[in-house]
């Protein structure tokens, strides 16, 4: 028998929040009313796809 040479199954769309990674940046925000931002950026895992970079 001959192999089968079906095709691949699609990769699946990327989030457009985090652009496919799974991870965000934000500015760290201090102050009593977290009004100042510092030059600071932390990662933070996308709430759009919870980190599968998978479009929801």
């Amino acid at each position: 028998m001959a192999a089968r040479t079906g095709k691949k199954p699609p990769a699946p769309a990327k989030c457009p929040a985090c652009n496919g990674t799974g991870q965000t940046t934000e500015t760290v925000r201090v102050g009593a009313r977290k009004k100042q931002e510092t030059g600071h950026k932390q990662t933070v895992m996308c709430l759009d796809c919870l980190g599968t970079g998978a479009k929801p």
